[in-house]
This record gives structure tokens, C-alpha cells and sequence, in this order.
């Protein structure tokens, strides 16, 4: 069977030898941390929410990240969404632009937003960025979420992206419709990139309800505003899109969307979508395979919290934690609410908060954007929240991020303080993104902070742990591969599974390449890759701590 295995060279090597002479020597497993690596780049931007004492209902839902390689140099670079002033809903200054910023060879960013045209100043308040390849032609493309017109960025392969919004129909949405978050899977599985887009409700600066106690203003709740259908773009071939968010069932199931996560949750080989609603039942849609989705949040457990309530879902991603090979569901909420770990049993979801200690792990922070991350190798995903209260005066309000140790698939152990003083800087955290940004087989974290520059937090990837980095090129499959299934069996035969992924957390996207941590384990007896398409693909014998490209078999 042809793998199309490509090895990254000398550079995959040198990393080999350091990681094996570490494992012969038997050190003890050690615990990285994060190091905040952006003060060594000359980051100008700052998430900039025109927070000026009056409240605004979309103030909070500010700094959407999104890490990726736009030109293909073998770097991670960073992009981030930005808001506009209030009540204008206009980009008057360049404060408010948002910001492209591209990897050095040295590992310092240098903004170049201007040249590549996407500062987006004839947009209003911008919120999730989407990162997908909609026309496989080898370059991430963009697509931004916005309180007005959402827009569809085309990478053009020489730096630039240009606005290809009107020609390709993915724009239309009712007027004054909150677009929070997107995310690229191919629906129908036909080889080409759709988009499902996570709308929150109609608002505009003349429908804001201001409420106020004791006079001083404070955010509405947010059911005092309507909810509305999440949409799904079809993606027809040659730049086109069809809205399909009557006929696919999506318009059935309105909501307020946050988080969105795409899977395979009951591995039929066909991708679905959950969508983590703020004090709305939660969605989860099942894919029918004739271009129609169902909505089953209540059927699958999904859809309240272990209490039956709902509560504020921020962030969500979907992974699978224990290594059992179903991909679970994780969101998380404000403090005092449940941040909800649901297990994926194979007929429905069981609720894990209070098993695994996530419950009380978290009850005293209010959680954003999120995300399984395995940070120190040792094949468990781990889970990090990016946190901070809604409410910017009050003092409890910042808030330091979170991470949470998978200890053995089973529970969970808060070791934030352990993780480094940059990790621990209190603030209003919101976007976050994953990716090895300096290659080094560990994953780093890029996340914002509302009127603050961003954090670029490096993993100082000192355990001593071997890894595995994978970028799957389709050809049947859409060119990102995305929903693309990996079992990777070790030489000491644990199983551990992922997934090509790249909506994860809120209003964000991460390094499309799948990452796994293997612990002590030096051999990889098996890669099994399923293929959107169909197509199977089995390496054997695979050497760790290395970066390989595999491209889908062509048969």
C-alpha cells in the first residue's frame, strides 16, 4: 500500500537523537511549563473591545486567534481578530485593525498585516477566525465572524489574501446577526471544505438593552436576546457556496452559539457538529449522509448539565481523553457552574465533571476558549482553559488560565501553578490557539487577553517524553484532511487516538497537524489513518519525536 510518508529531514533527525538520548538515560519524567515568549517580538496589537465604562452586550466576546502556516515556510504564524468602536460598529484606527503577525526564522513574529491585506478596516467588530484550505490548492484560506458582514479571505499564495466574500455567497446572513464562531469540515464528504457557522443572536448598537443597579452598568443576561439559526455554507466548487441551512435541518435547531466542534461522535465515517449555546440547551448534530443534519443534544446527554440546567458554554472542544477511541466532548462555563466533561459512551454521553474532579477543579473561574492538549507528552490529553469573569470592574473578575493533568484517562489535577509565571498572568482571557510553533514536538499556546497584548506561552518541553507530529495531505479527502482519523499503537502497545482538527476553544483555530504524546515509549509499531474519503492507510514501524507528511493514497 503506498503511504506517501515523507520525513521533515535533518531537522526531524536532530530532534530523534536528543529525544532518544534521553530516554537511555532514564531521567525522571519532569514537568514543563510555559515560558511568554511575546515580549521578544514587537507585537503592537492589543484585543481592543472600545470598553470606555458604558457596557455593550458584544464587549465581552473580543480577540478570536488563529495559528497557522500561511505561506507554507514550515512555521506557525498567528493571526488575530480585533473589535471596532462602540457605537459606531467601525474600525476608525488602526487600534482596532486586526493583525497578521509571521514567523521569523529566529522565532520572533513581525507584523505583516498591511501587505498581506487583511486588516479588515471596512469591517465592524470581528470575533472567530476559521482556518481552511476551501479550494485545495495548498494555502490556508480565512474566514472572519462578524456583528455585520462576515467575510471570506482567499490566500492568494504570495503573502497576500484577498476578499472574495461577495463572488463566493458564503456572505448572506439575516441583518444584525451576531456570527461568534466557524468552522471548515467537509459535510458531505466530496472532497471540498464546507462551513458551519456558530451565530449567537440580532443585535445592534440601537437594540442594546442597557441594565443598570445602583447606576452602574452591567452586562444583560443574555436571554433578555433572541436566539437564532446556526448556517451551513455547501461548498459547490470554483470559489462557490450554497446556504443550506434550511434544507440540512440546521434552521430547526436555533440557538446561541459559542464554541463549535467538529467529530465523527459516532464513528459512521461522517463528520458532525456540536455547538456549545450560552444559557440555551447545547446542539449536537448527527449527519445523516444525504446532506441533512439531525439535532440530538437531549437524546445523546449533550444538551443540559448533570443538574438539567443550562448554563453560560463558552469554548468547547472534542477529543478523546481516556483512549478508548470515541471522541468526548468538553465545555466550559463561569465560575459557579459546571464545566461540563462529557464521555462519549458509544449510544450517549455521560457526565464526568464530578468523576474526573473537573467539577470542583473548576468552579472558582469562568472559562473561554479551551482545549485537549496533551502539554507534556505522556499520551494523555490534558485540558487548558483560558479564564477570565465577564464583568471588567470588578476585582475577582482577572482571572489566571487553567490547566488541568489527565492523570491516566480517569481524573484530572490542577497544576497551573506549576505551569510558569507568563501562563499565570491574571486577566480577561479569551481567544486561545494550539501548535507547535518552534517544532520541537511539544505544544505551545497563543491566547488574548482583552485589552492587553497577546500571550505567545512556548512549552519548555523538558519531560523527557517522546512524540509524533503528523500533517496529512488529502487528495480523495479535502487537501486538510480535516475529521481524518489516527490510531497510533505503541511498542508497549497502548492505543492512542486523534483527529485532524482545527476549530477548538472559542472564536479559534489551532495547527492542523495532529500531535500525539507517547510517553516513554521509543517505538510505534502502527499509524492507522481513516480517511474522510474512505481510504485506510496503515505505517508500520514508525521512529518518534519526528514530523512526517502523509499524503492519502491514491487508489
Amino acid at each position: 500500500m503506498k503511504s506517501g510518508l515523507l520525513a521533515l529531514g535533518a531537522m526531524a533527525s536532530s530532534i530523534l537523537l536528543v529525544f532518544l538520548g534521553v530516554a537511555q538515560s532514564q531521567q525522571p519524567v519532569r514537568r514543563p511549563g510555559f515560558v511568554d515568549e511575546a515580549p521578544r517580538s514587537a507585537i503592537q496589537y492589543v484585543s481592543n473591545n472600545s470598553f470606555a465604562g458604558r457596557k455593550y452586550f458584544p464587549q465581552p466576546m473580543c480577540g478570536g486567534v488563529a495559528v497557522f502556516d500561511f505561506d507554507n515556510d514550515g512555521r506557525l504564524d498567528i493571526f488575530f481578530t480585533n473589535g471596532a468602536s462602540l457605537p459606531e460598529l467601525k474600525k476608525k484606527d488602526p487600534s482596532f485593525y486586526n493583525c497578521l503577525l509571521h514567523q521569523k526564522k529566529d522565532g520572533t513574529f513581525e507584523d505583516v498585516t498591511a501587505k498581506s491585506g487583511l486588516a479588515g478596516a471596512d469591517l465592524d467588530f470581528n470575533f472567530g477566525v476559521a482556518v481552511g484550505d476551501f479550494d485545495n490548492d495548498g494555502f490556508e484560506d480565512l474566514f472572519l465572524c462578524s456583528i455585520g458582514r462576515n467575510a471570506l479571505y482567499h490566500n492568494n499564495g504570495n503573502g497576500t489574501f484577498t476578499d472574495v466574500t461577495a463572488s463566493s455567497g458564503i456572505g448572506g446572513k439575516p441583518p444584525n446577526t451576531l456570527s461568534i464562531a466557524a468552522a471548515w469540515f467537509d459535510s458531505d464528504n466530496d472532497g471540498l471544505l464546507d462551513l458551519i457557522v456558530s451565530n449567537y443572536t440580532l443585535w445592534s448598537p440601537k437594540t442594546d438593552a442597557r441594565c443598570m443597579m445602583s447606576d452602574r452598568d452591567y452586562y444583560c443576561d443574555p436571554r433578555r436576546y433572541p436566539s437564532v439559526p446556526h448556517r451551513l455554507y455547501r461548498n459547490l466548487g470554483g470559489g462557490k457556496f450554497a446556504d443550506v441551512t434550511e434544507k440540512s435541518g440546521f434552521a430547526a435547531a436555533p440557538g446561541k452559539g459559542m464554541g463549535v466542534s467538529v467529530a465523527d461522535f459516532n464513528d459512521d465515517g461522517w463528520m458532525d457538529v456540536f455547538i456549545a449555546n450560552d444559557t440555551e440547551p447545547n446542539s449536537i448534530f448527527l449527519n445523516r449522509k444525504n446532506g441533512t443534519f439531525e439535532e440530538q443534544g437531549l437524546a445523546l446527554g449533550v444538551a443540559y448539565n448533570e443538574n438539567a440546567h443550562v448554563g453560560s458554554s463558552m469554548g468547547s472542544d472534542a477529543k478523546d481523553f481516556n483512549n478508548d477511541g470515541k471522541v468526548d466532548i468538553f465545555y466550559n462555563n463561569l465560575m459557579g457552574q459546571i464545566w461540563q466533561l462529557l464521555r462519549n459512551r458509544g449510544d450517549m454521553f455521560e457526565y464526568y465533571s464530578s468523576i474526573s474532579r473537573i467539577q470542583k477543579l473548576s468552579m472558582a473561574y469562568s472559562g473561554w476558549s479551551t482545549g485537549f492538549i496533551d502539554y507534556n507528552n505522556d499520551g494523555w490529553k490534558d485540558i487548558y482553559s483560558a479564564n477570565g469573569d465577564v464583568d471588567m470592574m470588578s476585582p475577582k473578575s482577572p482571572q489566571h488560565d487553567t490547566m488541568f493533568e489527565n492523570v491516566d484517562g480517569k481524573s484530572f489535577a490542577d497544576v497551573s501553578e506549576e505551569m510558569g509565571k507568563g501562563f499565570l498572568r491574571k486577566g480577561y482571557q479569551r481567544g486561545s490557539a494550539f501548535g507547535d510553533l518552534n517544532n520541537d514536538g511539544a505544544l505551545d499556546i497563543v491566547t488574548t487577553s482583552l485589552n492587553e497584548t497577546p500571550r505567545i506561552l512556548r512549552n519548555t518541553a523538558d519531560t523527557g517524553n517522546h512524540w509524533l507530529m503528523l500533517n496529512l495531505i488529502g487528495h480523495k479527502s479535502a487537501r486538510d484532511a480535516i475529521g481524518a482519523k489516527v490510531k497510533l499503537t505503541t511498542g508497549s502497545g497502548r492505543s492512542l487516538y486523534n483527529h485532524v482538527a482545527v476549530s477548538t476553544g472559542f472564536m479559534s483555530s489551532s495547527d492542523k497537524r495532529v500531535h500525539f504524546g507517547l510517553g516513554r515509549d521509543t517505538k510505534i509499531s502502527a499509524v492507522e489513518i481513516a480517511w474522510p474519503s474512505g481510504v485506510h492507510q496503515t505505517l508500520r514501524n514508525v521512529p518518534p519525536d519526528q514530523q512526517l507528511v502523509i499524503e492519502e493514497a491514491l487508489k
